[in-house]
């Protein structure tokens, strides 16, 4: 006999507890409700519709972990979270608003819904199961399976190795994001094969190389983010004892980061170095300006 609060109810919060606030209509009828049932909690504000045959339970303000379960599960079994939102889930980028992107086999007949943005990727398996299992691509002539799909909280997505495989097949990102979703990638540990990193850590840096990179008959390449007695810095240029910090208000901590680093600029002068500081305007709006205080810099030291 069950006990008396295993009512249709309650199992329908504990299903929404492990999935963001988010059920599915399958669901909802596992545990007993019919169609007039649903139809008579949405009329009543507790289930609010949020795709077709998905519902978020009790408010109706997802956060973008419900709004990515809540896509997979309209998009029915087998399917995963990937591409730009996968790499939201991941912390690879920050997630934005917009449609949900998920990849599903291609032998499905499954079509895309508004807000969900459907991709078809043969590699996946389908799955009977509500939640699909991992799955793997055989590779040819090698041991082993790769990994391209598993579970992160609670949500089926592809991995991170897959995911970054998908944006750079892709042209969903601009350049700079796709740079910032592998070096974020590369912190959590993975390594891409084929890929060359520039050992920037900010979109700022790596944006800096491209405006110096053009004149490397005038300024020899850097070395990148590598310690300088006790300080970490951003560009280094050894021998001729100069230093260049990329700076943003947006990408530092705040007004007392900048405190710090003006100390630690007469630190590294004290030393001997000459420091240089631009920010994102002056590489963006004034990018002469800027090789020429490079190279005369340089130039300084030469003489």
């Amino acid at each position: 006999m069950g006990h008396k609060s295993d009512t249709p109810d309650s199992q329908i919060g504990e299903i929404a507890k492990r999935q963001h606030g988010v059920v599915s209509l399958r669901q909802l009828e596992e545990v007993g409700l019919t169609r007039y049932a649903v139809a008579k909690r949405v009329n009543r504000g507790r289930l609010h519709r949020v795709h077709q045959g998905v519902y978020i339970v009790g408010h109706r303000a997802p956060n973008h972990r419900a709004r990515f379960m809540a896509a997979v599960l309209a998009c029915g079994p087998g399917a995963v979270l990937s591409h730009t939102s996968a790499a939201g889930l991941w912390g690879l980028l920050k997630p934005v608003d917009g449609p949900v992107h998920v990849s599903i086999s291609t032998t499905s007949g499954r079509k895309s819904r508004p807000g969900i943005r459907l991709h078809r990727c043969p590699a996946l398996a389908t799955s009977r199961e509500p939640s699909p299992s991992p799955s793997y691509l055989h590779q040819e002539g090698r041991r082993g399976r790769r990994l391209l799909t598993t579970h992160r909280h609670s949500i089926p997505v592809t991995t991170v190795d897959r995911t970054i495989e998908d944006l750079r097949r892709t042209a969903l990102l601009p350049p700079q994001l796709l740079r910032r979703a592998i070096r974020q990638a590369e912190l959590k540990g993975h390594h891409f094969h084929g890929l060359e990193s520039d050992r920037t850590r900010s979109d700022l840096e790596s944006l800096f190389l491209d405006v110096i990179n053009p004149h490397r008959d005038r300024i020899p390449p850097p070395e990148v983010n590598v310690k300088l007695g006790r300080y970490e810095v951003d560009f280094l240029w050894r021998s001729q004892r100069l230093v260049v910090e990329i700076d943003s208000f947006t990408y530092h901590r705040g007004s007392v980061a900048f405190h710090d680093d003006h100390a630690r600029d007469l630190d590294l002068r004290s030393a001997g170095y000459a420091v240089l500081r631009f920010d994102d305007a002056q590489r963006e709006k004034e990018p002469g300006p800027v090789i020429r205080d490079v190279e005369r810099e340089l130039e300084r030291d030469a003489r």
